[in-house]
């Protein structure tokens, strides 16, 4: 990603890296305050609250108490959404603006299918 984005903005690897690393922290200590993220025309991010529940270890099958925790959620944008599946975003022409490709629709990777437990390898 900071490649692609030293690129596209024509500066120093360096200096995006930073850049974007003071974008994460940002979002985290927001997500830490519990407030919401929103970046608009791409989606947003908030805490949501686990309960605790009732789980089964799948080794022994004794049932076991899972505690409740916060989690980091994110929603797509309309806009993010629309372009993901080919769709019109209701007009908006925020993404043309920006100097991205309007006429591609995302392709799952080959073996991209996720399933409940899964690791993924990036």
């Amino acid at each position: 990603m900071i490649n692609h984005v030293a690129q596209a903005t024509q500066s120093q690897k360096e200096q995006t890296e930073r850049l974007i690393d003071a974008l994460l922290v940002s979002i985290t200590e927001a997500l830490v305050k519990g407030e919401k993220v929103d970046l608009r025309g791409f989606g947003s991010f908030q805490v949501s609250g686990k309960k605790a529940r009732q789980g089964r270890n799948p080794r022994t099958g004794e049932t076991i108490t899972i505690a409740a925790r916060h989690v980091a959620v994110f929603k797509p944008s309309k806009e993010l959404s629309g372009r993901l599946n080919g769709t019109p975003d209701d007009g908006a022409d925020g993404a043309e603006a920006g100097g991205l490709s309007t006429d591609i629709v995302a392709q799952p990777q080959q073996g991209s299918e996720k399933v409940h437990g899964d690791k993924i390898d990036i």
